[in-house]
């Protein structure tokens, strides 16, 4: 896919809508600005003639053959799946074809009525609800033109009107980068040269911006602009010298974003306040506005200075476009079951999925689609797909096949028995932890100072929406009296660190100390590097403690924090010694604190009941587990990928020394560094060494997880201190090592990987400025067995963020709950699969606060009629399991509607079979408000099983028929024979159960 190319024929497109050439222009067209390196001039773009080979026009009202609509789709670099998740996917169902167009903020859904275009309409990629409709939508084609009669092209200026403007700012720079270019790249026939680019412009009006005076006979305009002068590095000083030039200029300040924008005005009265010491504002000459501004500038004769806010408080970056949030997705492990998978079903315990089928049912002989499950001695189980949630597919932890049960046996029974009391004593400790903390008297920090707001206005990112939720629950936390124990999740580059520093600096403010306790060497003096960083501005003192100070220099460190003279003391296990201690702890931070040992962590629990303990794992956890934890750990979770991190891009190629000499100069070019992942250590010393023969220019050093601890830390730390170019390692850099210049990573013998351990270990890189790039290397001489190359394709295609990583993520959040839970927990974890896990959990937490169940029990319904989703309807196993997971999560009539409503957005009107079966979901819902438990079908009545005899009597008031009572469960509701037509019925009883319950009902 080139979505690169597939971008430039789309701005033709918009460019011949406006000016012509071959179409009729806009009548009035608005003025347009386009901004454009060189490089990008240069390079040719698809011949007027040639652009409608490469552009797909859909407009309502045309007609269209659906199937040549897909063979161009699929002709043209765009690849058919189930669903559409990323751009560049499309899918097909009946008369409908759904499409992500690249550049496109959202897909779109096109519906045919036999070869006629019916609509067009946006949708929503996380929910796949149809958001507006258009009239029209045009799909740039991702693979360059290849024929004669596409491929012609022409220089992009070709598309500009005679008379636009072009500005070339400083036109000999421009010139002689364009011939370096040209030169690098040795004539490249695929681009046009410079002086060809600079003919083509002098065609059209010229402005030419410089910073010396033009050539003799050209008009020149002399403008008398400064550049403003460096602001204090001190936030609060910046602001007054900004106050100083307000008195004479207007100043017009510049913010990323509106949050950025409310915090400048929030800090600025804050610091004039305290000045003024009184309330204080803005002056009326300085104004703020959202907008991109690089550097500022000082207009003299208007006497206007305009600036950024990053120039006020020294955050520079490099800005790069955003594209819209990925909002995190919950996981379901049904989306990607296949034949052959294990299973839980809730009653009968770990069987095997072996596919689905529709089945007769009953003497009437009506059709219903069956799950096939398998478990000991061959025994076979037909699941009624309706019932779906009574299974769930298995997960246990580190991929372990669990042994099948055995049908009817007494042995899933116990099982079930056994884990529910280990989570009960869980739930139970984790109670009285909390119990404990409330009786204790911890610190209750004030609310943020100016100092506090200054230090979060100097991060130089947007924060995500999680970050933001997850401080806000930090800081509430911090302000209670009692003292806080809150879990933060999240992947490495998600902004944990930062969540951490934020907590610390309240901490150290209000007169406490803070200890930050790391599992390794590297991770301490990575966290001692980023606090000193970070807090540079302020008259805190962090220090650390670890093998690299010698015994004197510790012993230093850790009297002046007896006598209170450090404020964040960060270390080891070595925090744990009893000759460490504290003049006044007030918070303790814990990184992964899964990887201390059994007696280090007796001593964290115990310190957890005195004073406020944030703990951060990079592991993400379950949204499941999450749910069930609810109300007995306070958890925090970032899901959310930062809102500027870039794709990185992935590659599958063949281990051929040119290739990575190659990719290792490009990144050496441009000051970086390199993983290359060996994952065997006999003979990992030869792999460094081919290397160093491949590129003798890069200094390449090897760590693995078998060499003594202080030589791989002293490794690990040359490569951070950038005294090498390449490391050599096995996955030791899966764990939260952060080396934001590392931005190229090889993995070696790529196929025997898992999903999660490929997308984990191209994690490493691409979270900082530069675009990074992951190679997936595969032996030049063997061949891959299909399910390594659908893996290695998998994360190769899916590489933009959040999308297609069903399985790997929840591979990954299965480790968390380990992590989390710890290593007894994990075994009761594969006992019974992950869910079933979850349920009990959250079953025994529940009961120990006397809080209703979250599924009730579902009503049994046996109404013999032919309900199911016909394969004519969703062909994909997939997607119609989905469907009816759904339909059994529905827990009211609004649910059920909105189910009727996605499904005719995303594949057409529904047969009657489907409706049938959305008319049972409803009447399901509704049923168990009355607190029915069964409704079944006995010619010639209805028989109910009740659980309220008053509720029912109030049911059935006004009822057609006659209604008797077999006893206080059981009533017998007999209907005239007219009624009993399926549609009559289901009308019927969907009426019944809509009348109002008693007030009385209705108060408890």
């Amino acid at each position: 896919r080139d979505e690169i190319a597939a971008e430039r024929i789309n701005l033709c497109n918009s460019l011949r809508d406006r000016f012509g050439h071959g179409r009729t222009p806009d009548s009035d067209p608005a003025s347009l600005l386009l901004v454009a390196p060189v490089q990008a001039i240069m390079q040719p773009v698809p011949a007027p003639e040639s652009l409608e080979a490469q552009t797909l026009e859909l407009r309502v009202g045309q007609q269209h053959d659906l199937q040549r609509l897909a063979d161009w789709l699929q002709r043209n670099g765009f690849e058919r799946l189930d669903q559409v998740e990323s751009p560049g996917d499309f899918a097909v169902r009946g008369g409908i074809i759904d499409v992500f167009p690249s550049g496109a903020e959202e897909p779109i859904r096109v519906e045919f009525f036999g070869d006629r275009l019916e609509s067009i309409r946006r949708f929503d990629v996380s929910t796949h609800r149809s958001t507006e409709t258009a009239e029209l939508a045009r799909v740039a084609a991702l693979r360059p033109a290849s024929s004669a009669g596409e491929g012609r092209t022409c220089s992009f200026l070709s598309y500009l009107p005679p008379q636009a403007v072009v500005v070339l700012e400083e036109p000999a720079e421009i010139q002689e980068l364009g011939r370096t270019m040209w030169a690098r790249l040795g004539s490249p026939r695929a681009m046009y040269p410079v002086e060809d680019v600079f003919r083509q412009a002098g065609t059209m009006t010229q402005l030419h911006v410089g910073r010396f005076a033009g050539t003799p006979g050209t008009e020149t305009f002399h403008f008398d602009v400064q550049s403003v002068e460096r602001f204090d590095t001190r936030p609060a000083e910046a602001i007054r010298e900004l106050c100083r030039l307000a008195a004479t200029d207007r100043v017009l300040v510049v913010c990323d974003t509106e949050a950025e924008r409310q915090r400048f005005v929030e800090l600025t009265r804050s610091v004039l306040s305290t000045d003024a010491e009184g309330p204080a504002d803005l002056p009326d000459s300085v104004d703020t506005t959202v907008g991109l501004m690089h550097r500022g500038f000082r207009w003299v004769p208007a006497g206007l200075t305009v600036v950024g806010n990053h120039e006020i408080f020294h955050r520079y970056r490099q800005r790069r476009r955003i594209r819209r949030a990925v909002a995190a997705r919950s996981i379901d492990s049904w989306v990607e079951l296949e034949k052959g998978d294990y299973v839980v079903h809730v009653a009968h315990g770990i069987g095997r999925f072996v596919g689905i089928d529709i089945r007769r049912k009953g003497a009437s002989g009506k059709t219903e689609e069956f799950l096939t499950l398998e478990f000991a001695d061959r025994a076979v189980l037909h699941v009624p797909a309706s019932q779906i949630d009574v299974v769930q597919k298995y997960v246990g932890v580190g991929g372990v096949r669990p042994p099948l049960s055995k049908l009817g046996g007494a042995r899933w029974r116990k099982t079930k028995e056994r884990v529910a009391e280990a989570v009960d004593d869980l739930a139970g400790e984790l109670l009285r932890l909390q119990a404990v903390r409330s009786a204790t008297e911890g610190i209750a920090y004030p609310q943020d100072t100016a100092w506090q707001r200054e230090f979060e206005g100097s991060f130089i990112y947007t924060e995500t929406e999680d970050q933001a939720t997850a401080s806000a629950e930090l800081k509430a936390d911090m302000a209670r009296l009692r003292p806080m124990d809150r879990l933060l999740c999240g992947d490495v580059g998600y902004g944990k660190t930062e969540l951490a520093m934020r907590a610390a600096f309240k901490a150290v403010e209000f007169g406490k100390q803070v200890a930050v306790l790391v599992p390794t060497t590297v991770l301490c003096e990575q966290h001692l590097r980023t606090f000193r960083e970070r807090v540079a501005d302020y008259p805190f003192i962090i220090e650390a403690v670890n093998r690299f100070k010698s015994r004197g220099e510790q012993a230093e460190i850790l009297q002046r924090t007896r006598k209170g003279q450090v404020d964040v003391l960060i270390g080891t296990h070595r925090l744990l010694s009893d000759d460490v201690s504290f003049a006044d702890l007030g918070l303790v931070i814990i990184d992964e604190e899964q990887r201390f040992g059994v007696e280090h962590k007796e001593r964290l629990k115990r310190m957890r009941e005195r004073v406020d303990v944030l703990t951060m794992t990079a592991t993400p956890i379950p949204r499941t587990l999450h749910m069930s934890m609810l109300g007995i750990r306070d958890i925090s979770s970032l899901a959310t990928p930062p809102l500027d991190r870039r794709s990185i891009v992935t590659k599958i190629m063949h281990a051929h020394p040119a290739a990575i000499r190659e990719a290792i100069i490009r990144e050496m070019n441009r000051d970086g560094q390199v993983y290359f992942v060996h994952n065997y250590v006999y003979d990992i010393e030869a792999v460094a060494e081919s290397l160093r023969r491949i590129v003798p220019e890069c200094r390449v050093v090897v760590g693995h997880g078998q060499m003594a601890e202080h030589q791989l830390e002293e490794v690990m730390l040359r490569f951070i201190r950038r005294e090498a170019d390449v490391l050599v390692c096995t996955t030791i850099i899966e764990s939260g090592i952060d080396i934001p210049n590392v931005n190229t990573i090889f993995i070696d013998r790529a196929e025997r990987f898992g999903l999660a351990d490929l997308h984990q270990l191209r994690g490493r890189v691409g979270r900082y400025k530069h675009r990074a790039y992951c190679y997936l290397l595969i032996p030049q001489d063997s061949p891959l067995t299909k399910k390594a190359a659908r893996r290695l394709k998998t994360i190769e295609e899916f590489s933009e963020l959040g999308a297609g990583f069903r399985i790997a993520m929840r591979d990954l959040e299965i480790r968390g709950a380990g992590n989390i839970l710890g290593p007894e927990q994990s075994g009761h974890i594969a006992a019974v699969g992950y869910d079933m896990y979850c349920r009990l959990l959250d079953a025994a937490v529940r009961r120990m606060r006397d809080q209703p169940p979250a599924r009730p029990e579902p009503v049994h319904l046996e109404l013999d009629l032919a309900a199911h989703i016909p394969r004519r309807y969703i062909k994909s196993d997939r997607l119609r399991m989905e469907a009816y997971r759904r339909l059994a999560d529905c827990r009211a009539a609004e649910e059920v509607n909105q189910l009727r409503t996605d499904l005719v957005d995303a594949f057409g009107p529904f047969p009657g079979e489907v409706r049938t079966l959305l008319d049972l979901a409803e009447i399901r819902v509704l049923a168990a408000a009355w607190r029915v438990r069964a409704v079944i079908f006995r010619p010639p009545d209805l028989v109910w099983t009740i659980e309220d005899l008053t509720l029912a009597n109030a049911m059935f008031e006004g009822a057609a028929g006659t209604v008797r009572m077999a006893d206080p469960q059981t009533l017998h509701w007999r209907l005239p024979p007219a009624y009993l037509q399926p549609a009559t019925l289901l009308s019927v009883l969907r009426h019944q159960l809509r009348r109002p319950k008693p007030a009385t009902t209705l108060a408890t």
